[in-house]
């Protein structure tokens, strides 16, 4: 697995396979992402197959159409958030269109597909295990990957070290975010929390110090 923070929002963007010279699979493409992309692809002689997105945001699909269709490979997207990938203005405030978008169109790429809560998807020698983790984004998603070494939670804008996602954007709700992060946090103390933004954690350390899961009591069922 590697990565780098892509535009001007530092939104990670995650490339992910079983090792140098292999398929890889794609996560969250965003703002000027092509380029940060490509020379991780070459440096590490990777061929893309699938592009996963935790959620409809413009900071984490804003280059996911020019990828897809670049590479021919398709995207996925959690229903409740696949309007955003044509019209990621709805997730925004006014003010927030006039500011990000300006006059710029986006468009969906030519093959999407759609993620379901449970439900393992094998790309590129892994499999991902899908969590619907609304509460940031109605289509807000988690990606489990697990291996011998590894077990890893792509948790997009829901958890961050030493934080939570937002929810004060149309679409956000602050109750239904809490009830994803009581999901979250039943798993495992080990699991390596790769978030949307900033640096790597772990579920066990967000537990103990993250003062914003406070209170909040693991759910029965867990991602």
């Amino acid at each position: 697995m590697t990565g780098f923070p892509a535009g001007a929002f530092a939104a990670n963007c995650y490339l992910v396979a079983p090792a140098p010279g292999e398929e890889c699979v794609i996560i969250d493409p965003g703002q000027d992402a092509e380029r940060g992309i490509e020379e991780l692809l070459d440096r590490y002689r990777l061929k893309p197959i699938a592009v996963l997105l935790t959620h409809g945001h413009i900071d984490h699909m804003w280059s996911v159409a020019p990828v897809c269709g670049a590479k021919g490979i398709p995207a996925y997207v959690h229903p409740d958030d696949r309007a955003l990938l044509s019209d990621p203005g709805k997730a925004l405030y006014l003010g927030g269109k006039q500011q990000f978008l300006g006059g710029m169109t986006f468009s969906e790429p030519d093959d999407v597909r759609a993620l379901e809560d449970g439900e393992a998807i094998p790309l590129a020698g892994l499999d991902f295990t899908i969590g619907h983790t609304p509460g940031h984004t109605p289509g807000s998603v988690t990606f489990r990957s697990g291996a011998d070494d590894l077990d890893a939670l792509f948790t997009g804008d829901l958890l961050f070290a030493g934080s939570i996602g937002r929810t004060d954007l149309p679409g956000g709700d602050h109750e239904t975010i809490l009830r994803s992060l009581a999901r979250t946090l039943t798993l495992p103390d080990a699991t390596v929390v790769l978030p949307g933004h900033g640096p790597t954690t772990t579920i066990g350390d967000e537990r103990v110090t993250n003062p914003f899961l406070t209170g909040i009591q693991p759910a029965q069922k867990g991602l």
